[in-house]
């Protein structure tokens, strides 16, 4: 098992943030909550030593040659100034942004993942993954992703112009939920959430700390066993949770970084 181990820093922090879907429901409304998600970095940049984005950034990200989706400049520029005060910035490809390439890692300098990872952090076991295709079940959606990273149907949609390829996927992204993985937003139980089920699994095999995902949009912290904790992160649609670690984890909510208890 690779592991990348990170050495935090007396005062650092290692911060968590997920599924923000930048683009939706349109560029007007997005970019209310893409100036909050700014008003987010700057406020931890002074105490951050790692930033993980834990995937689906945008609600959609396709990278032509020469091209790339119009908009979220300032959101861009944001991360790239944070990378530039030499924080660490790790970027989980979701769902929505697997077609991400090379651009955030030649023009900003992000570390991009399209597998789960695992780190050693303050001493402590982490699994990190966006979470989608992970565990039983999501049969709709498994079938679909491999449809969406065959190279075959990746050649053919580079050649669609960008502006009909961006508003057909736009369209699709909105529109179709098993994509978004918001068909349900209740908990559905531990024996039937299946990133759950999942982490659990690999606690049979494995010593980890901490699973953390994104991907399901509900805000959780579950008490596995061993002591270890099983973490959703939620969205910056409805809930603009956050996940921070020091010397334990914690999941909290922007702006007033208020402590919750979630299910």
């Amino acid at each position: 098992m690779l592991k990348t181990i990170i050495n935090l820093e007396p005062g650092k922090k290692v911060y968590f943030a997920s599924d923000q879907h930048f683009g939706a429901p349109n560029p007007k409304e997005s970019k209310v909550r893409e100036e909050k998600f700014i008003r987010w970095m700057d406020e931890i940049k002074e105490d951050a030593q790692v930033l993980f984005l834990m995937g689906d950034l945008f609600d959609f990200w396709h990278e032509w040659k020469h091209v790339i989706p119009k908009g979220y400049v300032r959101v861009l520029g944001k991360i790239a100034e944070l990378k530039d005060r030499g924080i660490h910035i790790y970027f989980f490809v979701g769902n929505h942004d697997l077609w991400m390439k090379d651009y955030l890692e030649e023009e900003i300098g992000c570390t991009v993942f399209y597998q789960k990872q695992y780190f050693e952090m303050g001493g402590k076991q982490f699994l990190l993954a966006h979470g989608d295709g992970l565990g039983p079940g999501d049969k709709g959606y498994k079938r679909m992703k491999k449809l969406f990273t065959n190279p075959v149907a990746q050649w053919f949609f580079k050649w669609v112009h960008p502006d009909i390829a961006m508003k057909l996927a736009l369209y699709l992204s909105q529109k179709n939920k098993m994509i978004s993985g918001e068909e349900d937003k209740a908990f559905l139980g531990e024996d039937k959430e299946f990133l759950v089920i999942y982490s659990k699994e690999k606690l049979r095999t494995q010593n980890i700390d901490y699973f953390i995902y994104g991907h399901r949009h509900l805000p959780m912290v579950l008490e596995l066993e061993q002591k270890a904790k099983y973490i959703n992160l939620g969205d910056w649609i409805s809930y603009f949770t956050y996940g921070v670690f020091e010397k334990d984890f914690e999941l909290k909510t922007f702006k007033d970084g208020t402590k919750k208890n979630y299910p």
